[in-house]
């Protein structure tokens, strides 16, 4: 895979987003399966692994750091703070007591002495960001954080972080369909030598075909909550992906590689997580680092899919009202 940089190391363009290995979307699979489809994500190349305390409420630390730790020097471990489980709910909590308790935790968890790239998961509106990436600036002093990252935040927060410690990169969702980066923050980036980690580049298994079925997902998958995912909606968008099948088979690879592509294809600094408990569906993804597509198939399958043909909003008015990140109006 072609190497792009990210908190000063070179890494695979593509890397893998470890959160659906046991959070968000129903049944995790089993230990053994999650353990070895992280084992085969190294064996093709990937370097640059993502996770979060909030993912399995620490489950996905723990287990990101059994499988990894013997691979541990050759790797890129980012994670994210700022957002966790309590009694059993999803807490933003960014003051700086709270910071420190997670990382050692996280430390602990992924059974390591630092982590390349600690995130704030999201930016607790009730702390000034300031205080929240101060905080996390002490954690580089003592050498257990190595760069810092801040996730779904606007350019004016990144600005205003940024001047308070070095920000390293921003997590973002950012796919055909979630165009909200191109507002202001993927400039942002770029102005300040930031990377962008493109977080659900397939659209939550959408743009890859994934889902056929919305009524046929799992009780507790946190698609059935997403207006893009509930009818009439995604009838709408389902009409738009045939549309988007149908150029990727005529190019030679398939919807997702084309998706992810087309993301490579958005800009230098932009690195693509997309995450997937299908060994399968792992390597089809990392394979698309490496096509060549003819930049008016891209072309085409950006004015097929984007912010004004999609249908419904990324996220439900509660979870809409906790980011900061620029909308269109």
């Amino acid at each position: 895979m072609q190497l792009r940089a990210l908190a000063n190391h070179q890494v695979p363009a593509i890397g893998l987003g470890c959160m659906n290995l046991n959070h968000a979307y129903g049944q995790a699979p089993l230990e053994d399966d999650a353990i070895a489809l992280l084992h085969r994500a190294f064996e093709l190349g990937v370097r640059h692994f993502d996770t979060a305390a909030l993912y399995g409420f620490g489950g996905n630390e723990t287990l990101v750091g059994k499988a990894l730790k013997p691979l541990r020097k050759e790797l890129f471990l980012a994670s994210k703070c700022g957002m966790t489980g309590v009694d059993g709910k999803r807490v933003i909590d960014g003051r700086p007591e709270t910071l420190q308790v997670t990382i050692d935790a996280a430390l602990k968890r992924l059974q390591t002495d630092h982590i390349d790239l600690y995130y704030l998961h999201r930016w607790d509106k009730q702390v000034p960001i300031e205080d929240s990436v101060g905080a996390m600036a002490r954690m580089v002093e003592q050498g257990k954080v190595g760069a810092l990252g801040l996730s779904e935040v606007s350019a004016t927060t990144l600005h205003r972080a940024h001047a308070e410690h070095p920000i390293a990169a921003v997590q973002t969702e950012y796919s055909l369909w979630s165009r909200n980066a191109e507002i202001a923050v993927l400039e942002a980036c770029k102005e300040l030598g930031a990377a962008f980690v493109a977080f659900s580049p397939l659209a939550r298994g959408f743009l890859s075909g994934g889902v056929d079925d919305p009524d046929a997902l799992e009780a507790k998958d946190i698609r059935r909550n997403m207006p893009r995912f509930q009818q009439p909606a995604f009838a709408a968008n389902k009409a738009l992906l045939v549309q988007l099948q149908k150029l990727a088979e005529e190019a030679g690879c398939s919807s997702g590689q084309l998706a992810l592509q087309w993301l490579l294809n958005q800009g230098e600094h932009i690195l693509p997580i997309p995450g997937t408990r299908s060994v399968q569906h792992m390597e089809e993804n990392i394979q698309a680092a490496g096509l060549k597509l003819n930049e008016s198939v891209l072309q085409a399958a950006g004015d097929l899919i984007n912010q004004q043909s999609i249908y419904g909003a990324r996220y439900p008015d509660a979870t809409l009202a906790e980011i900061d990140t620029e909308d269109f109006v």
